[in-house]
């Protein structure tokens, strides 16, 4: 009897990283490759659930990479005071306006967190449809997205416009499967 030698491949992993692939969200990805390295992280940890999972430092990961299993988030919210999973009126905004997280500006991030704070001191009730009387969204180009007052307006919130350095770079990964709703957050850019 002839025996046959079957020849076997490596088992594939099912939560092995899945690999981060380009959303285009950026016109030109080389220029915004990751900055905020693991001790950075470490400073923001608390900010997430104990059980939330980061991404080792990678200093070639882009700024619109996305995955089945990872998930794109930037520094910004967090630098300024904001824990995860975001407020009410926030995960609102994201959740109805499908924009990824990523693509918020700086501004965006600092307007939202005012009207939180506002919300949480005051105990006045702001929703989506409050905020879309106040703001118009808009693109800043390659597909990122500020607030800007309704024409005729004052600027409802002051001091929200200031630059930001380096933000672009300023960015970490998170393992969908370990923070509130992962799963469910978008996986591609809107346009």
């Amino acid at each position: 009897m002839a025996m046959i030698t079957l020849r076997s491949s490596p088992a594939k992993d099912p939560k092995k990283d899945s690999p981060l692939k380009s959303q285009s969200v950026t016109k030109n990805p080389s220029l915004e490759l990751c900055r905020f390295t693991d001790p950075e992280i470490d400073r923001i940890r608390h900010y997430f659930p104990a059980e939330t999972v980061f991404r080792s430092f990678d200093s070639s990961t882009k700024r619109d990479c996305v995955s089945d299993a990872w998930i794109t988030l930037p520094t910004t919210p967090f630098l300024i005071g904001f824990t995860y999973p975001f407020p009410a009126l926030t995960q609102s905004f994201f959740t109805l306006t499908g924009m990824c997280y990523i693509q918020a500006m700086p501004m965006m991030w600092r307007v939202l967190y005012t009207l939180e704070n506002i919300i949480k001191q005051e105990g006045v009730e702001i929703g989506v449809s409050e905020l879309s009387r106040l703001y118009n969204i808009v693109s800043h180009g390659s597909y990122r997205f500020l607030f800007k007052h309704k024409p005729g307006q004052p600027h409802p919130i002051l001091k929200t416009t200031k630059n930001d350095t380096h933000w672009r770079n300023q960015f970490f990964f998170v393992r969908r499967d370990s923070i509130p709703d992962g799963k469910d957050l978008p996986k591609k850019r809107i346009t």
